[in-house]
């Protein structure tokens, strides 16, 4: 079969198309054929050796963690999905059964596992899940891990409820689109913020009430007279934005965080958050319980996610480099050849 393969740390341009061994199912696993997969940052990162477990004797390795197709092979004492049956795959493996935390043997697929940038992969058949009926195989493709983080962090760990103010900084990233269209659903208010003009109108289209410019002086000012206090915050920049999320909060509010692009906090006013009696809350992909709860919340609300652009498998590189980029909104999915 087809895969793209990271054979030496260095970034994007060491991704190689190349032939492999189709897998085989075990016991108690199941093969998927592919029809699409999607990016998610933590791909780069893995690329560059950014991130946890990426290093040269990890390698090689195939890369991706979100996945849809046909149910190819099963093997002995599986049930659930049978063979030719359209599914998408849920990348946290192996998460245990607290839902509080993720257990020490959680990882995500595509590291150390082959992920699923090929035409076939295997999986533990707890990780594969029935095709929403109102998705395309792309769309079901682009939600797996965004959708699953978004999810987790505003109702298992933000414990959303509709009517509140919900602020989600930095709209564009595959996981925003996500947070604003899953509170949105939920009857939340939600405002955003965006370095683009015509991302914040995006976002109005996918629900929310309005949004502020944060490349403006004083853009807090400006999202507080425009939405007040804010009663849930998500976010993925940290840096000096994660302050001002303090800053804008309700007493009483929380702020969940589940990324650091902007890297650390320079500077964090602790009395905001002890005399607002504010909950700091860390979230990171979500259980398999979770995983199908965000699944039933689609097909309730049918949602469809924002897919930015379509790349073929072999264009990989191409499609990180475009991600990096930050032009457009909403996932980037690979077509699987047949």
């Amino acid at each position: 079969m087809k895969a793209i393969r990271l054979h030496e740390l260095g970034g994007p341009e060491n991704l190689v198309y190349e032939d492999v061994p189709e897998p085989e199912p075990g016991p108690g696993e199941v093969v998927v054929r592919l029809r699409n997969a999607a990016l998610n940052r933590r791909d780069v990162f893995v690329t560059r050796g950014m991130y946890p477990g990426a290093k040269p004797d990890a390698l090689p390795v195939t890369l991706g963690s979100d996945g849809s197709g046909e149910v190819a092979a099963r093997g002995d004492g599986v049930s659930g999905p049978g063979e030719g049956e359209e599914v998408l795959i849920h990348p946290s493996l192996y998460w245990g059964d607290d839902l509080r935390i993720s257990g020490k043997d959680y990882r995500i697929l595509g590291l150390p596992e082959d992920g699923t940038y090929a035409q076939f992969v295997k999986v533990p058949a707890e990780n594969v899940f029935p095709k929403p009926a109102h998705l395309s195989q792309a769309e079901a493709a682009a939600i797996p891990l965004a959708a699953l983080t978004a999810y987790r962090a505003l109702f298992t760990r933000g414990g959303l409820q509709g009517g509140e103010t919900v602020l989600v900084p930095g709209i564009g990233g595959g996981v925003a689109t996500f947070l604003v269209q899953m509170a949105s659903a939920a009857g939340a208010k939600v405002f955003v913020t965006s370095g683009s003009d015509e991302k914040i109108e995006k976002a109005r289209e996918l629900g929310a009430e309005g949004g502020v410019n944060y490349e403006t002086e004083n853009w807090s000012k400006e999202l507080r007279g425009m939405a007040g206090g804010v009663d849930l915050s998500v976010d993925s920049i940290g840096g000096e934005v994660f302050d001002a999320l303090v800053t804008l909060a309700k007493p009483g509010g929380r702020v969940v965080t589940f990324g650091a692009t902007a890297g650390p906090v320079p500077k964090l006013i602790m009395p905001k958050i002890f005399l607002k009696q504010l909950d700091v809350l860390g979230t990171a992909m979500g259980s398999a319980r979770e995983f199908g709860e965000m699944l039933d919340f689609y097909e309730k609300h049918d949602l469809h996610p924002v897919i930015n652009e379509t790349f073929e498998l072999e264009e990989a590189t191409a499609a990180m480099n475009h991600m990096e980029e930050g032009k457009g909104v909403g996932k980037i999915v690979l077509n699987i050849p047949a």
